[in-house]
């Protein structure tokens, strides 16, 4: 199914995201910003160290005023989660948790590299044995296997139906789901069993072999996928071909003009590696932005 055409679709609603939209937006170009601004590390932070802001500010009142401006300049927003990532031609298409799809011209990763831990006992020590923060990635090594995937957002959602393709039983652990309607109703369509609760503890000796709920319930699984909230840049990125960096496999490898090694496809902020500071995430979004907005607009021109 084809969806809306745009020029620059940017992923993340943190600075980086915001920026690389208020100049896409100034270029001329249909901009879409996919996100939540919540999700972004900035939000709850207190700023007193970015250069023409005096004093203290808070930086989920930052977002807000970036975000407002990026409308203003023609950006659209939606607060939604990216699944999939697929490319026909030059056109990049991308399946949203609401089940609708978005094409695009360029695309622009912004959403910060942290996963999110659940700091249990048995985590730390069974890492890479069975503990995994990334169904793109590991769920070829589940075949046939009980896994059991836990989080409240689409990525463990979208997980756990994507190990239907590999696992013979897949469980989703959460206290209650923070999707969509459209994604909710394919999760209770599915064979994935829902468990309402958290997990306590992961046990196993050299590979998982169950976990401990925290109302003292045993699940016998030889995985446990950790997706505490939206797909972030290693899946998203490895769908299509995008290069990490070749240190720590954990950035996305960019050139000073924020260009990936795929054509159209550009990256800024944490997500290219450190330091964390609000003003990179910014500089580097600035030119995503303007380089995005430069290549759709020559690919419209010949197109």
């Amino acid at each position: 199914m084809t969806g809306q055409t745009y020029d620059v679709v940017i992923i993340g609603a943190g600075p980086a995201g915001i920026q690389a939209a208020i100049h896409a937006a100034r270029r001329k170009t249909r901009v879409l910003v996919l996100g939540r601004i919540e999700n972004s590390a900035l939000y709850g932070a207190h700023i007193e160290n970015y250069a023409f802001v005096a004093g203290v500010t808070l930086g989920a009142d930052l977002l807000r005023t970036g975000l407002d401006q990026a409308r203003q300049f023609g950006a659209e927003t939606s607060a939604e989660d990216v699944l999939k990532i697929s490319q026909t031609d030059e056109m990049y298409h991308l399946e949203l948790e609401s089940g609708r799809s978005v094409v695009t011209r360029s695309l622009i990763f912004c959403m910060g590299v942290s996963k999110k831990k659940l700091s249990v006992p048995g985590e730390k020590e069974l890492s890479g044995r069975g503990v995994s923060y990334c169904v793109d990635c590991d769920a070829n090594f589940y075949r046939g296997a009980v896994v059991t995937v836990t989080g409240d957002r689409s990525a463990a959602v979208d997980g756990a139906l994507t190990l239907l393709d590999y696992a013979s039983k897949v469980y989703l652990v959460a206290e209650e789901l923070n999707v969509s309607k459209e994604l909710l109703d394919r999760l209770a369509a599915s064979k994935v069993e829902r468990v309402r609760g958290s997990i306590k503890q992961i046990n196993g000796d050299r590979m998982v072999n169950s976990l401990v709920l925290a109302d003292g319930t045993t699940l016998e699984t030889e995985g446990v996928f950790i997706e505490l909230g939206s797909k972030g840049a290693l899946e998203l990125a490895t769908q299509i071909g995008v290069q990490l960096d070749t240190e720590s496999f954990k950035y996305i490898a960019v050139n000073q003009r924020q260009e990936t090694n795929i054509a159209g496809i550009y990256a800024a902020g944490d997500i290219v590696g450190p330091p964390y500071q609000m003003a990179k995430a910014v500089g580097e979004g600035c030119v995503a932005g303007m380089e995005a907005a430069s290549y759709a607009r020559k690919g419209r021109k010949e197109g």
